[in-house]
């Protein structure tokens, strides 16, 4: 079974930006992401945007005029970030999720991990791991979002094909397998060659089939305040407060 920071390096990383519509609507979406949340402009507040990717949400964050500290396993969706979000307040760093650290000089007041980052981990007892070290590494008075799809349904007849996105030149389809407490997920690629031929690319990860009310027991076990919602994109939605 490929794992994911392997996946994404081999078919995902590079078209990444093309699956999210594009630089410059990716980035829209990502503001208004943060507006939802009722995340306002400060001057220099510290932030951590876990699994950030391109920089969907860290980089609408930075115009904010947060300081961020932005982790991503994946060194090309990381060096797009840097590109993007040139001339911002974003440090980018390569790593695993749980071995996140905020910056030297100040705890992070706003911690978020958007998209379908958390199903990433390789099962809930890491998920547990990942929320205690955030509730310990927040400032007093912080706040930790989270979104993630809730994988915990059946996959059923039609419903286990997804069409991401497709145009002229490629085609990209996902297939939902149950195995377990995990969901494999069969990314399909059809890409136009120059000469007009499709080649096919395929390939598949575990997603966790992750229980949006067993997060929300390890957050406040973790000691924050923490409730569930719908989010957007048909994602869960959970928030999370430290108390001050």
């Amino acid at each position: 079974m490929t794992d994911v920071a392997d996946h994404y390096r081999q078919l995902l990383a590079p078209i990444y930006l093309w699956m999210a519509g594009g630089a410059d609507g990716a980035l829209i979406q990502g503001a208004a992401d943060l507006a939802l949340l009722g995340i306002t402009p400060t001057n220099g507040t510290a932030a951590v945007d876990l699994g950030a990717g391109f920089g969907m949400h860290a980089i609408p964050l930075a115009r904010l005029g947060y300081r961020v500290t932005a982790v991503d396993s994946s060194a090309l969706l990381l060096q797009q970030l840097r590109e993007l979000g040139s001339g911002l307040a974003i440090r980018a760093i390569e790593g695993d999720l749980l071995d996140f650290e905020p910056e030297p000089t100040a705890l992070p007041a706003l911690v978020l991990c958007m998209g379908d980052t958390l199903t990433h981990l390789a099962n809930a007892a890491v998920v547990g791991r990942l929320c205690a070290r955030v509730a310990r590494l927040m400032a007093a008075g912080g706040r930790f979002v989270t979104t993630f799809r809730d994988y915990t349904l059946p996959a059923r007849g039609d419903a286990r094909f997804i069409p991401v996105r497709s145009d002229a030149d490629r085609i990209h389809t996902c297939f939902l397998e149950e195995r377990g407490e995990h969901m494999l997920v069969h990314d399909i690629v059809h890409e136009r060659r120059q000469d007009g031929a499709w080649r096919l690319r395929v390939g598949h990860y575990p997603k966790l089939r992750l229980d949006p009310n067993q997060v929300v027991q390890f957050l406040e076990h973790a000691g924050l305040r923490a409730h569930r919602e719908a989010g957007p994109r048909g994602l869960v939605q959970i928030s999370a407060v430290k108390a001050g």
